[in-house]
C-alpha cells in the first residue's frame, strides 16, 4: 500500500523581486547592513553589487603585514659541568694460596714379616702415607723389619731427625696396625749391624742363596728378591760353619 507524506519546504525567496513585481526567485545570497539584512537572487546580487562600487568604490584589499611571532624566552643554557675523571683502577693485591700441606711420608727397612716388598708399601700408601727412601721433612716414622738392622742409610736419617721407629720384625705386628688403621712408633732404634765385605759380587751372592734354599725347602723365586727370613737363614748357617771351623782350628 502505497502512502504518500507530504514534508513542508521553507524557501527564501529575493527581496528584489518581490519589492519590484511580487514574483516568487529563489535567493542564492543576502547583503546585510547594519541591523538590516535582505536576501537576493544570483541577478540582483550582481546589480546591488554594482551599485555599491559605483557609490563606494571598489574594497582595497588590507594589506597584511606580517607580523613575527611571539618570541619565545630563551632559557640560559648551561655549559654541562665536566665529568670527574676516573680514579685510577688500583691493581688488585695476588691472591696467595696457602701451600698444600704435605703427604706424610714413612720409611721402611728391611722385609715385613707376612708381606712381601709391593704389597707392605701399598699398604702403607693406602693409609695415605708415602713411602720414601730418604727421610725429608715430611717423614714421620721408621717401618723396622727384618733385616733392617742392615740399612744404615734409614738408621743414621732415623736418628738425626729424631724419627720414631716401628719395629715390626715381630709376626702379625705389622697387620695388626694396618687393621687398626693405625702406625705408631716408640720401640728402640737398634744399632746398626756390621756387615763383612767378601769379594762376591751380589748376582753370585743371590744364586748361591738360592741354591742353598732350595736345597733345604725353601721356596724362592727365580728371580727379584730374596724373602729376608730366607736370606737370614742362609747367612746365620753360614756364619755357624764359619765360626765351628774357626773353633776346630
Amino acid at each position: 500500500m502505497r502512502r504518500t507524506i507530504l514534508v513542508p519546504v521553507e524557501y527564501t525567496f529575493c527581496d528584489a523581486h518581490i519589492a519590484r513585481d511580487g514574483s516568487e526567485v529563489e535567493a542564492t545570497s543576502s547583503l546585510t547592513l547594519g541591523k538590516d539584512t535582505w536576501h537576493l537572487c544570483l541577478e540582483h546580487d550582481v546589480t546591488f553589487g554594482r551599485y555599491l562600487c559605483d557609490a563606494l568604490g571598489a574594497p582595497s584589499e588590507n594589506e597584511v603585514t606580517p607580523t613575527a611571532p611571539d618570541s619565545m624566552p630563551v632559557e640560559p643554557v648551561s655549559e654541562p659541568e665536566p665529568e670527574p675523571e676516573p680514579e685510577p683502577e688500583r691493581e688488585a693485591a695476588p691472591v696467595v694460596e696457602p701451600d698444600a700441606e704435605p703427604v706424610p711420608s714413612v720409611m721402611i727397612a728391611g722385609e715385613v714379616p707376612g708381606y712381601d716388598w709391593t704389597d707392605a708399601r701399598e699398604a702403607v700408601r693406602r693409609m695415605g702415607y708415602e713411602v720414601v727412601g730418604r727421610a725429608d721433612e715430611s717423614t714421620v716414622l721408621l717401618i723396622l723389619g727384618d733385616g733392617g738392622d742392615r740399612n744404615a742409610t734409614k738408621l743414621r736419617d732415623a736418628s738425626e731427625r729424631g724419627i720414631p721407629v716401628m719395629d715390626v720384625r715381630k709376626p702379625g705386628r705389622f697387620r695388626d696396625a694396618i687393621r687398626a688403621g693405625e702406625l705408631v712408633g716408640g720401640d728402640a732404634l737398634p744399632e746398626p749391624a756390621k756387615v763383612d765385605r767378601s769379594g762376591v759380587s751380589e748376582r753370585e751372592r743371590n744364586r748361591a742363596v738360592r741354591a742353598w734354599a732350595r736345597e733345604n725347602g725353601y721356596t724362592v723365586p727365580t728371580k727379584g728378591r730374596i724373602p729376608m727370613h730366607v736370606r737370614h737363614a742362609y747367612e746365620m748357617t753360614h756364619k755357624d760353619a764359619s765360626e765351628g771351623k774357626g773353633i776346630a782350628a
